[in-house]
């Protein structure tokens, strides 16, 4: 005899709770943040005069040199990290567990806040100031920069929103078990 019973029926996942259309927007959004700051490295690296001298480059930077495998490296990884909360937002593809990715995002949304705050005081020193050559050059930057101190912010809506879906969604599965197991 073929038929299930209830109690023998496997426990169907509740249909994945998808993520609320202000939570995609602000992963994407992340995603975007990252961009300008991108350019303006790899621009610097490609020898664009973005508001440094030559000797700036060469003693501070080492551009030409190592300076252009670290900036475009630092381009290239910034921006892979900003791809992260798309996974917190995505119906499709989960490599990790919520109970992993969860933690994983809540630390990773303290770890920007503290990087956000660090990157105000540098920015805010006088020896950062002073090897941009112009107040045209620092306004350039600014606008370039300006954006990565949305992401923190942005990714702690994310992340909560991803945690508020899940935690709920563990909740009912409980709840659906014991209900299971009772029958």
């Amino acid at each position: 005899m073929d038929a299930m019973t209830t109690a023998s029926a496997p426990l169907l996942g509740l249909a994945p709770a998808l993520a609320p259309v202000w939570a995609r927007r602000a992963a994407h959004a992340v995603a975007l943040c990252a961009v300008p700051s991108g350019l303006w490295r790899i621009a610097m690296a490609a020898g664009v005069h973005v508001g440094y001298s030559d000797q700036v480059l060469r003693d501070v930077y080492d551009i030409p040199g190592w300076g252009i495998a670290y900036v475009v490296g630092l381009s290239v990884l910034a921006e892979l990290a900003a791809l992260f909360p798309l996974l917190l937002v995505s119906d499709r593809w989960r490599p990790l567990r919520p109970g992993v990715l969860a933690p994983l995002a809540w630390t990773a949304s303290g770890v920007l806040i503290f990087v956000a705050l660090w990157q105000l005081v540098v920015a805010l020193t006088a020896e950062s100031q002073t090897y941009l050559s112009s107040s045209a050059a620092q306004t350039v930057w600014g606008f370039a920069f300006a954006p990565l101190f949305a992401i923190p912010a942005l990714m702690t809506a994310v992340t909560w929103s991803y945690a508020k879906r899940h935690r709920s969604r563990g909740h009912e599965r409980r709840r659906e078990s014991r209900h299971v197991l009772a029958t």
